[in-house]
C-alpha cells in the first residue's frame, strides 16, 4: 500500500473503513445498509465524510481507494 494511502486510512473511522470494504466487495449503499443495520442515508454521510477527508470527488477514485482499504483490513 502507498503511504499516501497508509495515511488516508489512519484519518478514517473504523465504520468508515468497514463501509468501504463492502462497497470494494461490490455492495450496493442498500446491501451495505442492510448488513450494517443502517439505513442508505447513513451509509450515504459515511461515504461523503470520507470523500470530505480525502478530497475524492468522483465513484472511480472512491473506489480505488475501497479497494486499498479492503486489502489492508484483509492484512491486519
Amino acid at each position: 500500500m502507498s503511504p499516501i494511502a497508509v495515511e488516508v486510512l489512519d484519518t478514517l473511522s473504523n465504520r468508515e473503513r468497514e463501509v468501504l470494504s463492502y462497497l470494494a466487495e461490490g455492495y450496493t449503499y442498500s446491501s451495505i445498509a442492510r448488513r450494517l443495520s443502517l439505513s442508505p442515508h447513513t451509509v450515504d454521510t459515511y461515504l461523503r465524510r470520507i470523500r470530505g477527508k480525502t478530497g475524492i470527488n468522483n465513484r472511480a477514485h472512491l473506489m480505488i481507494l475501497a479497494l486499498e482499504v479492503s486489502k489492508s483490513v484483509v492484512s491486519r
